[in-house]
């Protein structure tokens, strides 16, 4: 059965597609927080980087079958770039939205709908493509079908650990030197004279007074981080984003305290049964010695475990930390395509 394709260009259109959007999201095979209605709007309302160009594909019952949050850059004057809603510094993974049996049909049909309107941009780029996605394979033979040139390549990695059963095969999974740093930063964490504690924001705490505190250590930790939330469009998007995924169960925000005093935070997020490792910061200053955030990411591993989470995802980028962690890299890719030459 064909689906038909439509474009959706306002605000308003996206917010009516809400239900719809998650409950097909959960069928798609990448399930991804940052693929959640809640993520895409918030980011369009924080960042409006161009005009909306989300394509949707229904049957002929009206039936919603697929969902391609994307939209056209025009910062550039020079070009038009169909981007995904969320590309690309504060979103991990982007793809489209389609349950396996009708990723085909609409594949085919976004293709058809993009060298119907190619006039509308000058080139696709498509960031962020989760490295297990079949978007990879099935998206850029529908493209090439309809006269597309179209590229893949390796765009970054986010380092995972496949969480085991137990806190302590997970230290035993370490190599010998890590495993023994770790076990001797969290004895020392214990048995700290300042009184180290950590806890996880619950419901019942005021979660903007939290969401301060954290943005604070975060632009403490390093200036770049200080760079980042000068930009009052990231404080923005930080502050719409946080209470809808809080809302939602989807927020973990951690803290270390030494003598009551924050000196750690990390902002994950808890969802489709896997922690992702959004951001963090640290109070660089009089705390070194009880390696902070160290200590914290090895309690919220433990908690992870203890919850049956069945990973820990640090997300984009390649930091050393995440490797002595125990992370092992899964590649995110980068699609791009234009139309060949006449």
């Amino acid at each position: 059965m064909p689906l038909s394709i439509e474009r959706l260009t306002t605000l308003e259109e996206l917010a009516a597609l809400r239900a719809e959007w998650n409950a097909l999201l959960a069928h798609n095979a990448i399930n991804e927080v940052f693929l959640t209605w809640e993520w895409q709007d918030a980011w369009w309302r924080a960042y409006q980087a161009g005009e909306l160009f989300v394509l949707i594909g229904r049957d002929p019952h009206g039936t919603l079958h697929g969902i391609a949050p994307w939209f056209i850059d025009t910062r550039d004057p020079s070009e038009r770039v169909l981007r995904p809603i969320g590309c690309v510094d504060v979103t991990d993974y982007l793809d489209i939205i389609a349950p396996h049996a009708r990723r085909e049909a609409f594949c085919n049909g976004i293709a058809a709908y993009l060298r119907a309107h190619s006039a509308a941009f000058t080139r696709i780029n498509l960031c962020n493509v989760h490295g297990q996605s079949p978007t990879l394979v099935d998206l850029p033979i529908a493209l090439e079908k309809v006269g597309f040139e179209v590229t893949l390549r390796p765009q970054e990695v986010c380092p995972i650990i496949q969480l085991p059963d137990s806190f302590e095969r997970y230290l035993e999974s370490l190599d010998k030197k890590q495993r023994h740093e770790a076990r001797r930063k969290l004895r020392r964490a214990e048995n700290a004279e300042e009184g180290v504690a950590w806890h996880i924001v619950s419901p019942a705490d005021d979660l903007n007074a939290a969401l301060e505190t954290f943005l604070a250590l975060m632009a403490a930790s390093h200036p770049d981080k200080a760079a980042f939330l000068q930009d009052e469009r990231n404080r923005t998007f930080f502050k719409l984003i946080m209470p809808r995924l809080a809302a939602c169960g989807w927020l973990q925000l951690a803290f270390l305290t030494a003598g009551g005093v924050p000196i750690a935070a990390y902002l994950n997020f808890d969802y489709d049964n896997r922690i992702l490792v959004y951001n963090s910061g640290f109070q660089p200053e009089g705390y070194a010695h009880l390696s902070g955030g160290i200590v914290l990411l090895l309690r919220l591993i433990e908690h992870a475990i203890a919850c049956g989470r069945r990973e820990f995802d640090f997300l984009r980028g390649n930091e050393a930390y995440k490797y002595r962690m125990g992370g092992q890299d899964r590649p995110v890719i980068e699609i791009k395509a234009r139309l060949a030459a006449q």
